[in-house]
């Protein structure tokens, strides 16, 4: 009898996930026909228990979204050093005797979508939001931005936790208020991490020639800002490139394959978006 594999993504919303459609056109892709990747809606009150419930002879690992990336952190044995900097777990590894390791693969996520899109290295960058997201986003341009990177964020106690996070992370980092997040495009990269239509309004007064946007968003595509952003010929990426190149990420750390089919899970990820646009 063949050994089941499973993993799975856990968050609270979880229905909208896109997580389990590419592991799964990953392990279609690889013939890993004893793989199975579901989806489980947790809270941060019932995860410790649903995490104490997994047979590690049968689990692989877990994907996490929000509201779980910090409240797993006790429950781990180990955490990478990635994950410690910005103090949030986004991928659980279980070892056969039972030993739970915590990583972030948001992080080198999104070096490797920006590098796939040619951006190694860049002078200046700028930061649209101060959430999770914003976190992994300063811990990527820490390995990207050789300058000073300017956040844009809403409140007085939001700046004060970018300017410690940048500290911590040896960031040369500038906080700025967000009305004025329309000059964020003039850096030669801006990564935006913020909900849907909160940057729609900063499209009018963008500069003649912006730089990158990396807006982390998948739905609604594209946003405003990204159509204006586009429109004057600038490089842009999208929440795809990010969810796709943290989950290939994951998927090694699962299988213990070395090169995951990166290309194969894409296309089923823009496959899924199509299919959701078209309803």
């Amino acid at each position: 009898m063949t050994m089941q594999h499973r993993a799975a993504v856990l968050g609270s919303p979880i229905a909208h996930s896109l997580s389990p459609v590419l592991h799964r056109a990953g392990y279609e892709a690889l013939g890993l026909t004893s793989w199975q990747y579901g989806r489980h809606e947790v809270d941060e009150a019932g995860l410790a228990g649903f995490v104490r419930e997994l047979d590690p002879a049968e689990w692989a690992g877990l994907s996490l979204t929000m509201p779980l990336k910090r409240a797993v952190m006790p429950l781990l044995d180990e955490v990478s050093a990635a994950a410690v900097s910005v103090d949030a777990v986004n991928t659980v590894v279980f070892g056969a005797d039972g030993h739970r390791r915590g990583d972030n693969t948001d992080i080198p996520g999104l070096v490797n979508a920006l590098r796939e899109r040619g951006i190694e290295r860049v002078e200046a960058a700028s930061v649209l939001g101060a959430g999770a997201t914003a976190s992994s986003a300063l811990a990527a341009l820490a390995q990207v931005c050789t300058g000073e990177v300017t956040v844009y964020v809403r409140s007085p106690e939001r700046a004060a936790e970018m300017r410690e996070l940048g500290e911590r992370l040896g960031l040369t980092l500038r906080t700025a208020p967000w009305e004025d997040g329309a000059a964020a495009l003039a850096a030669p990269l801006t990564v935006s991490t913020t909900p849907a239509g909160a940057t729609d309004g900063f499209a009018e007064g963008l500069p003649a020639a912006p730089g990158a946007l990396f807006d982390v968003l998948y739905h609604p595509w594209p946003t405003v800002l990204v159509a204006a952003v586009e429109e004057r010929g600038a490089t842009v990426l999208g929440g795809l490139d990010l969810l796709v190149h943290q989950a290939v990420l994951q998927f090694e750390q699962f299988t213990g394959v070395e090169r995951g089919p990166l290309d194969a899970m894409r296309a089923a990820g823009e496959k899924a978006l199509a299919r959701g646009a078209a309803r």
